[in-house]
């Protein structure tokens, strides 16, 4: 059975997130995404925890459904034609800084548990060194490996998996306060490490430079901050949707398919900059600047293109063409709402182009099938043509890109300037 699946999530208890992060809005959008399975993220908070406890069944294996009632409440908000199952697993983001080798390091984490004893046994030792209470991502000063220890004790089938390991600030192999190694962070438990976050900085491709990295399944999810953005990165699994079936599958590969991207130059942190002067920099114009920004002196921003290829020993040509036994099929994508946004000139969150989204799920059918699977002449029917236009080019991976830097998000367009405007007056929708 191959489904999609998007791990790595928060709920409304986390800072900087959206007030409908609850459980029914998430499973709504997981369906208009055509999400099969989510984690729930946030399951060291004590709210956000009764919430999971009393809107939650068990569904399977390590998995959770909504309450049947609320099941059926949210079933009659989503569109026909994205009704499907649901499944949660067990899931949080911690955040542990700490000084190792004379450096402060500061690095995320994606934790599993398949069930609430296990989740329970973990918090009673995480409630030791920290406060859980404050955010749904806890920030703890403990050592990634003493973490891992934590959680492989906690329960079986409880694992840990390195979160988006290139951002520069918050990550095992970031620029300002990771490590060169996977096992200069995890050290003796090194091996219990069987899956990497890529982020949305960086891809599948970017990652098979650093042949040290080639033993680990590469992942890809949302971190969703409010529910529209679920799937904006995911997993793709050909197993059985339960927990201990997904795992078995980021272990040994069995079941694994692979994933679907941000263009990694989307991402905030793609290339070098100081956000502050406006400057976004290749790495040999940072190396050239001697790592300052020439408008103001201050540190540049070492993005993610910049590290990896500090850490990689093989080219870029090289690593797409043999890619290492573990990868998987990547597939990139421009969200859906961004595509109209750009046909409409509007922003991605105007009425407008939520009109636009909900009328084309409601006659296509999920998100991430519309971008990938769902023949273009079916588009047509429903659509513009300037909306199937972009998803030929979108699937052929004809973009135009502006890289993101230094925190700001980058920009990838599927149309030339001055193209949308010979198509003033086309409508999204067919009459």
């Amino acid at each position: 059975m191959t489904f999609f699946a998007d791990l790595h999530i928060h709920s409304k208890y986390s800072r900087a997130t959206a007030r409908n992060c609850d459980l029914p809005n998430l499973a709504l959008w997981a369906q208009k995404k055509g999400i099969a399975v989510l984690g729930t993220g946030d399951f060291t908070h004590p709210a956000w925890r009764a919430e999971i406890e009393q809107g939650l069944v068990p569904a399977g294996p390590g998995v959770f459904r909504l309450r049947p009632e609320l099941e059926r409440e949210v079933g009659r908000r989503v569109p026909a034609a994205c009704l499907a199952a649901v499944s949660f697993v067990l899931t949080v983001e911690i955040a542990t800084i700490y000084k190792k080798d004379g450096r402060t390091r500061k690095v995320h984490h994606v934790v599993f548990a398949p069930d609430m004893e296990s989740v329970e046994r973990l918090i009673v030792r995480l409630e030791r060194i920290g406060n859980l209470r404050s955010d749904g991502r806890p920030i703890l000063g403990l050592d990634s490996r003493d973490l891992l220890e934590i959680v492989l004790e906690a329960g079986e089938g409880c694992y840990l998996v390195p979160a988006h390991v290139w951002t520069p600030w918050f990550a095992v192999l970031g620029s300002k306060s990771g490590f060169d190694r996977i096992e200069d962070c995890y050290g003796d438990l090194s091996g219990h490490i069987f899956a990497l976050e890529t982020g949305l900085s960086s891809d599948p491709p970017m990652n098979w430079r650093v042949s040290a990295l080639d033993r680990f399944r590469l992942v890809s999810n949302s971190d969703a901050h409010s529910p529209a953005k679920l799937g904006r990165e995911a997993c793709v699994f050909d197993c059985q949707p339960d927990y201990f079936a997904m795992r078995e599958a980021l272990r040994t590969g069995e079941g694994y398919a692979g994933t679907v991207e941000f263009f990694p130059e989307e991402g905030k942190y793609h290339l070098d900059g100081h956000r502050k002067c406006g400057l976004c920099l290749q790495p040999e114009e940072t190396r050239e600047y001697g790592g300052r920004c020439p408008e103001c002196g201050g540190l540049l921003t070492v993005g993610v293109m910049h590290r990896v290829g500090e850490l990689a020993d093989r080219a870029e040509k090289q690593a797409r063409e043999a890619p290492p036994p573990t990868a998987g099929e990547v597939r990139s994508l421009v969200p859906l709402s961004e595509i109209l946004s750009e046909i409409l000139g509007v922003g991605p969150q105007s009425k407008r182009v939520q009109r636009a989204y909900e009328g084309l799920v409601d006659r296509l059918g999920p998100e991430l099938p519309v971008l990938w699977e769902i023949p273009v002449e079916d588009v047509k029917r429903v659509a513009s043509p300037l909306v199937a236009e972009a998803l030929t080019r979108l699937r052929s991976g004809k973009v135009i890109r502006r890289a993101g830097y230094d925190g700001e998000y980058g920009v990838i367009r599927l149309f030339e300037d001055g193209e949308l405007r010979l198509n003033i007056g086309s409508s999204l929708q067919m009459s």
